[in-house]
């Protein structure tokens, strides 16, 4: 299967699954607060699909438009409503029931990554251990007095199993610029501590891998220039590199290991760069252009050819672990990281309103099915951890008091809780109008960001 294929795919998958578990929340507490469901429809638009089932004869029905879905309920401004079911219309629930039908859809999304978070704790994920490469000299991490082939083993006294663990949790204290006190074991097995100074972290410059702009990635072992593997249509393959081939020489310089290779190519952001390469016992020159990458430390531009090394398997083994744990622990962890996403998620949108960073992160379709495909195939497991972070992203947009989202609906149900009554129509079509214009602009804007990603590889 081609990558755009998986990507497409993987894409589609992804938002049915989201769509469907979302209004199947409103659907199922509308149906428990004793509202009649005239219609689940997934997508919008034209219908291609519908079956009526139950006493209601609910439609549920697939649409032409897969961008979002409905549930259309019982309700006496869009239509009249038999006086014998007057009392199952929506607008004649109490305001908290209302509430709890409206706050049921980003609910089921946030209990949708709770479980796809416990079934991966549980079922155990491969992960690369938190050990670190050599940090670039200047860098908070070098003063930290950290070096290549240290452990993490805990932050702020919290114990740390994985690199993607450790990440998270360096970047939320980085996005307050709050110190952090890591304790690593060092190549010769020695314990110590370090005080990670990051008050000065970039925090309008979080694209490609922020923490390497602080002086930390993850460790990279002494393996031969010999490619492993090659990004489809990436600069590599397109030059003509071969799986297989081992690299001699960089630029006119003798290469002896891939860490040599990575550090040559990244020097070279669209630049001409000669390699020479053995291949089948022979001699082959190859010219490219590694394409530029806005990733390096202090946010330099750096230089990428979409190569992978072949790295041996007792090598990548002792690399990696196994996180897995047991029933009750995976449960209070899933849980814990639902909501430290989600707080994330509210503050990188606070911090973009207040102008702290850039709207440059906003994310569009293109981005999120281009991440979706990478995460499909790196297997089961990461593309399950994607599809719990786009549902938990989901959640919290749909709870932002913009009207026409849910979270627009939960803010004048408030107002009426507060005042003793509803909103007048006046300001509800108001409120309609500017929420329409504001999430046009933001798909607009995550749209353009999708494309400057795409032109810019």
């Amino acid at each position: 299967m081609t990558l755009l294929l998986t990507k497409i795919l993987a894409f589609f998958i992804a938002l049915g699954v989201l769509i469907v578990i979302h209004e199947l929340g409103h659907f199922a507490v509308a149906r428990l607060c004793g509202v009649k469901v005239l219609r689940f429809s997934v997508g919008f638009g034209r219908t291609l699909w519908v079956r009526a089932f139950g006493n209601d004869k609910t439609e549920w029905a697939v649409s032409a438009l897969p961008v979002g879905g409905y549930v259309k309920m019982l309700d006496e401004r869009e239509g009249q409503v038999a006086e014998t079911e007057v009392h199952r219309a929506f607008n004649r629930q109490s305001v908290w029931k209302r509430f709890a039908i409206v706050a049921a859809g980003p609910s089921a999304n946030f209990v949708l990554a709770i479980l796809l978070y416990w079934m991966l704790f549980m079922g155990g994920v491969h992960e690369a251990k938190p050990i670190l490469s050599a940090p670039a000299a200047g860098s908070p991490a070098a003063a930290a007095g950290l070096q290549r082939g240290d452990t993490i083993r805990s932050l702020d006294d919290e114990p740390v199993l994985t690199w993607q663990d450790a990440r998270w949790r360096i970047l939320q204290s980085a996005m307050e610029r709050r110190p952090v006190r890591l304790e690593v074991l060092n190549s010769r097995n020695e314990l110590s501590w370090h005080a990670l100074d990051l008050s000065d972290f970039p925090v309008d410059k979080l694209e490609g891998d922020p923490l390497s702009r602080i002086g930390l990635q993850l460790f990279r072992p002494d393996v031969p220039p010999v490619i492993g593997r090659l990004a489809e249509n990436d600069i590599g393959e397109k030059a003509g590199l071969l799986p297989g081939d081992r690299i001699l020489s960089a630029g006119g310089t003798p290469i002896t290991t891939w860490e040599e290779v990575v550090s040559t190519v990244s020097a070279h952001p669209d630049q001409s760069l000669v390699l020479e390469i053995q291949r089948n016992g022979g001699i082959v020159m190859i010219s490219l252009v590694p394409r530029v990458v806005e990733g390096g430390d202090n946010g330099r531009r750096i230089g990428r050819i979409g190569a992978a090394p072949a790295i041996p398997e007792n090598v990548l083994s002792s690399l990696m672990t196994l996180a897995r744990y047991d029933a009750a622990t995976s449960v209070r962890m899933s849980v814990t990281k639902t909501w430290d996403t989600a707080i994330f998620t509210l503050r990188m949108i606070g911090k973009m309103i207040a102008g702290d960073v850039s709207l440059r992160n906003l994310s569009g379709p293109l981005t999120i099915a281009d991440y979706a495909g990478q995460s499909a195939q790196l297997g089961l497991a990461p593309y399950l951890s994607f599809l719990a972070l786009i549902s938990i992203s989901l959640g919290v947009l749909n709870l932002l008091p913009i009207p026409l989202l849910d979270g627009g609906h939960l803010m004048y149900y408030m107002v009426e809780i507060l005042k003793g009554s509803p909103v007048s129509e006046r300001v509800m079509g108001m409120g309609q109008r500017v929420g329409l214009t504001l999430l046009l602009f933001l798909m607009a804007f995550a749209f353009y960001n999708d494309i400057n990603r795409v032109l810019a590889g």
